[in-house]
């Protein structure tokens, strides 16, 4: 028997966190710091391993299997999983100190309301997240997929409720309902596919064994929209996105970056595991209704973010812009795109992480997200300010950052099949262009303002820099050599596209008389 890598490597963050929950203090953080780093190794070991996967008969009568698997997408998410979750931490070391708390209160004008628990709770909650995620990219059971889904709404509730905004505990049950309804809807394509499988002979919840599964049009149909609906909630889509604002702008920055950067990746993760692979008539029969609905979302998010008034908000809101573009590739149907979804998850999460913490280090300074709370802030916090402007022209898809090798390959791909969408596509990329240099410019430039003199009396710290100089390596480092990441996703782009039947067009040369 083979060491069950896929195994350890979920349950190390999970043993953590019960472990810090019964340390509490100092060592508490101690113990959570080394967990994730282990984690983090043996992540990254498993990333450039092949050949792992996991299987033992688990509900022999209904066919359930605990079964774990890695294929090119699942490498790349869970590699983006076990390196957020340390910088997250670190970033977060002190969000429930007293002494922080006893500041924010003294401020008047501060928008943070006391921490309900302590840093070493939040600690835990984000190792607990961290293994249950890890368990949803991994698994290659549908059942036991579907539990580790529903299990990461847990953690998370308490993520949000728990530190941050004053009215986090509203966005956290908001967070809640959309997602147990979006739970819901998928527990009813479970059983539904459980059906199908029993119907046709032996019943199996394996992934591979339920792929290509025969069922009447209708039935898979009915099955696709619960499935999609499932993911749309958690990717999130408009319509059915109004969760995510609310609950960004009210957790804590941490704990945004857990829910946006690799929490919502589940939504864009089963699209294609899921949708594409159990119903490929049924996908290409939606397709141009969701194509819409991405382009919708492309351009809801840009305007959205460009008037905002909360930093936190904005940047949930160019996250629902990015994800439009993530569903256009994947429902466009050639490798390009899908390959480019599938990397633009990865650049997104490491882009995401890097506005949303140095965000985070304003709100610490300041006590406020508001835009107007700023102004002249680049002559008093230059590093800050530099950060800022980095993730965010990583975040518009400038050339040498990690974003544009996966909006390229989106939008090469989408050009074989809907020139329409592309041209619309780039509209949006110019409206990114202005929501980040429109907040960069009311932040940062002119004048500084009374309170930005009296709040922001240092740049970033030692532990600062600690937090954000791994991402802005992860950025540049992706930006400018892609391929070795392309070449680990390809595989599943190309498996996609055998699994609904399609073929990239090819090329139409015109010659000359």
């Amino acid at each position: 028997m083979t060491f069950p890598w896929l195994t350890v490597l979920g349950l190390l963050p999970l043993l953590g966190s019960v472990i810090v929950f019964a340390l509490r203090g100092r060592g508490g953080k101690v113990a959570a710091m080394v967990f994730s780093l282990v984690t983090l190794v043996v992540g990254v070991a498993t990333f450039f391993m092949t050949g792992l996967t996991e299987k033992v008969s688990w509900i022999s009568p209904i066919g359930a299997w605990y079964a774990l698997d890695l294929d090119g997408m699942s490498k790349v998410l869970v590699l983006l999983t076990v390196i957020l979750v340390p910088i997250v931490l670190i970033a977060e070391w002190h969000v429930g100190d007293s002494s922080t708390q006893n500041q924010n209160a003294a401020d008047t004008t501060s928008q943070v309301a006391p921490a309900r628990w302590s840093s070493e709770t939040f600690m835990a909650l984000a190792l607990m997240l961290e293994g249950f995620t890890l368990y949803v990219f991994m698994a290659s059971d549908l059942l036991l997929f579907y539990i580790f889904f529903e299990a990461t709404l847990i953690p998370m509730y308490f993520l949000i409720a728990g530190w941050g905004g004053a009215r986090r505990a509203a966005a956290a049950m908001k967070f809640l309902l959309f997602s147990l309804f979006g739970g819901f809807v998928l527990l009813l394509g479970v059983i539904g596919m459980y059906a199908v499988s029993a119907g046709a002979g032996k019943p199996s919840l394996l992934t591979a064994d339920l792929a290509g599964l025969s069922m009447g049009q209708g039935m898979e149909r009915w099955l696709f929209v619960a499935f999609f609906i499932a993911f749309a909630i958690k990717a999130p889509m408009v319509p059915v996105h109004t969760w995510l604002p609310d609950a960004a702008e009210q957790a804590r920055p941490g704990a945004s970056t857990l829910l946006v950067a690799t929490l919502d990746k589940i939504g864009t993760f089963g699209m294609i595991r899921f949708c594409l692979a159990f119903f490929p008539e049924a996908t290409k029969w939606a397709s141009p209704f969701v194509l819409v609905l991405a382009v919708i979302s492309i351009f809801y998010g840009a305007f959205m973010a460009i008037g905002s008034k909360n930093l936190l908000r904005l940047v949930a809101y160019t996250s629902v812009s990015h994800f439009g573009f993530m569903v256009l590739g994947i429902f466009s149907f050639t490798t390009e795109s899908i390959a480019g979804s599938i990397f633009y998850m990865l650049a997104h999460g490491f882009s995401a992480a890097a506005m949303f913490l140095v965000v985070g280090f304003l709100i610490d300074r300041r006590g406020s997200a508001l835009i107007a709370d700023f102004g002249g802030a680049q002559k008093l916090v230059p590093l800050i300010a530099g950060v800022y402007l980095t993730a965010g022209l990583a975040t518009l898809g400038l050339p040498g950052l990690a974003n544009f090798a996966g909006e390229y390959m989106i939008m090469a791909g989408v050009w074989q099949r809907h020139l329409v969408f592309v041209a619309v596509a780039v509209v949006a990329t110019v409206l990114a262009a202005v929501y980040i240099m429109l907040s960069y410019q009311r932040v940062f430039t002119g004048p500084a303002t009374e309170q930005s003199e009296k709040h922001m009396t240092h740049d970033l710290t030692g532990r600062e820099r600690l937090v954000i100089a791994p991402l802005i390596a992860l950025l540049l480092f992706f930006g400018c050599v892609p391929k070795p990441t392309f070449d680990v996703v390809n595989p599943t782009a190309k498996e996609a596209m055998v699994q609904v039947s399609m073929v990239d067009p090819q090329p139409t040369v015109k010659r000359g008389k």
